[in-house]
């Protein structure tokens, strides 16, 4: 059944295109000094560099936050968040993937001592943000530059966690394709496929309406027939910015709508295994969506017809469903991603923990289409052992 309500938030100001991040200069203006958030891999590419020299150039004092792990926890997070509130920021950059917005998002919220990061988990609503944000993705994938979402991992549940508060839509977002053009092949096709796995959730989603399959639709419409070359080839420019407009749709269809049991089920694998989000995935994208194929079917079949740009060779509801699934497929494997746990170590004896800790994620278990069991949980995660 269609909701009957539904709305949108989304970020002030969104630039994209060559030069882009030009336009940092004027959006710091009143800005005393800014804080970056970013980690040490982005800090080591000279990436950082490029953002830093616009704000020299506007006469800003800057201070860069880069101790941050992949898949951070609550605490990590906190300890950094501990470093913005002694640094005198009054504005806020990220510079990275979706640890790093989601610390600068949750920094934002968190200047004030009245709360913490775990505080938030327990209540995201009580916070409100403080400091002005610009949230500059450095992957096309996450999204995180169009969300009210961040993710820690909560060891003590061995899973990740969303905290979702509305305040967390960044300020300003800049899409400038010389942050993603070095970007290696394997992040670009994890965090695309990232993106991929929102843009087809959300339009599939319990939750979806207009507002969300505008978005959710193009998104995985452009990222279908661009993220091939934009991984494979480095000089792909125009590609790899319209992976970046696709991710940052898919973050806004997320917004909208929300994603569904592929994330849901990921969750435990990057809380407990440390497997990269993108790869959790990308390994039970479609294994999920076989399973909701017969409660999808419709909704696959309009996604067929809006990707497929030459001739359309299925003519049922039930041919076109299937080649869209197994098209993903294809891209997930041109990608060289795994599409099984074993190469991460997995052992069977964790299936049963597995299946309860993915079936805690009711947030996004209550969007899918067809009900998922602890049974069918299991059946998933058994397909992927």
């Amino acid at each position: 059944m269609a909701l009957e309500k539904y709305s949108m938030t989304m970020p002030r100001t969104v630039y994209s295109g060559v030069g882009a991040l030009e336009n940092l200069k004027t959006m710091v203006r009143d800005a005393k000094k800014v804080a970056i958030f970013t980690d040490k891999g982005i800090l080591s590419t000279g990436l950082v560099d490029l953002p830093l020299a616009k704000l020299r150039e506007a006469g800003k004092e800057t201070v860069v936050i880069s101790d941050l792990p992949p898949e951070p926890t609550y605490l990590q997070v906190q300890k950094l968040v501990d470093v913005f509130k002694t640094s005198g920021a009054d504005f806020i950059v990220a510079v990275g993937g979706g640890s790093a917005m989601d610390t600068a998002k949750l920094a934002s919220l968190l200047a004030t001592d009245h709360y913490t990061v775990k505080d938030l988990l327990d209540n995201p609503g009580l916070a409100v943000k403080t400091v002005k944000t610009c949230l500059i993705p450095t992957t096309a994938g996450t999204g995180s530059e169009a969300t009210p979402n961040a993710i820690v991992a909560v060891p003590e549940k061995e899973l990740k966690v969303g905290i979702v508060n509305i305040s967390m839509v960044p300020d300003y977002v800049i899409l400038d394709a010389e942050m993603i053009r070095n970007l290696p092949r394997k992040i670009a096709a994890a965090t695309g496929i990232d993106a991929m796995a929102h843009a087809i959730e959300c339009f599939t989603s319990n939750k979806a309406n207009p507002f969300s399959d505008t978005f959710a639709l193009e998104a995985f419409d452009i990222i279908m027939n661009n993220i091939e070359k934009a991984c494979d080839d480095p000089q792909a420019l125009p590609e790899k910015n319209q992976m970046q407009i696709a991710a940052f749709y898919a973050g806004v269809a997320i917004t909208c709508s929300g994603t569904t049991a592929v994330h849901a089920l990921s969750y435990p694998l990057g809380g407990k295994y440390h497997i990269a989000h993108g790869v959790s995935n990308a390994i039970l994208l479609v294994p999920v969506m076989k399973f909701n194929e017969p409660a999808i079917r419709s909704k696959l079949a309009a996604a067929y017809d809006r990707i497929v740009h030459g001739v359309k060779t299925c003519t049922t509801e039930a041919e076109k469903s299937a080649w869209v699934v197994e098209r993903m497929g294809q891209i997930v494997k041109h990608l060289d991603i795994p599409t099984s746990l074993t190469e991460f170590n997995v052992p069977r004896e964790d299936l049963d923990s597995l299946v309860d800790a993915g079936m805690q994620v009711q947030r996004l278990l209550v969007n899918n289409m067809r009900e998922v069991t602890p049974a069918d949980a299991r059946r998933i995660y058994l397909e992927i052992m």
